[in-house]
């Protein structure tokens, strides 16, 4: 009988694809906004691109940076989840992942909520590593700050 494997080690290889072929790396010269983080306590170091149309919609997102596997998986997936999302969704989403992580006790909807980013929930028994997986969310959140306002009170 073949072992069935742990959902941890899933999770984890998840993970460790994301760093070895991350998806949507290197820089965007030509993008909307842009913004820069830094993790001085590992030295994770990461900016993200953005191109956001008119609508508010991010139609491209590259992200550029080096940092622990951890890190670099977050930065993967993130890309890969606000492409073609209004800059509103990124926004609740941002705030959905970087309350996941930083609480203990999470409600069920929260953990809906984050979907595949639920794959960053074992990082939580490693508290110093949760700013590894929340940083670019943190840099995604400047890039957003940095959009100008429309005057109905949204972001473009």
């Amino acid at each position: 009988m073949i072992p069935e494997p742990k959902l941890s080690h899933l999770y984890q290889e998840v993970i460790l694809d994301h760093n070895r072929r991350p998806r949507n790396f290197g820089e965007m010269p030509d993008a909307t906004v842009r913004a820069r983080g830094v993790n001085p306590l590992c030295g994770d170091d990461y900016q993200i691109f953005l191109e956001i149309n008119p609508a508010g919609e991010i139609q491209a997102v590259r992200f550029l940076g080096s940092g622990c596997a951890i890190s670099k998986a977050s930065a993967s997936i993130l890309t890969e989840m606000i492409r073609g999302k209004d800059t509103g969704y990124c926004d609740h989403l941002k705030n959905e992942f970087i309350r996941f992580m930083t609480q203990d006790k999470v409600p069920p909807a929260m953990t809906e909520a984050v979907g595949k980013l639920k794959l960053f929930e074992g990082v939580k028994e490693f508290p110093v590593r949760v700013k590894c997986a929340t940083l670019i969310w943190h840099v995604l959140e400047e890039a957003l700050k940095s959009l100008p306002e429309k005057k109905e009170g949204g972001r473009s």
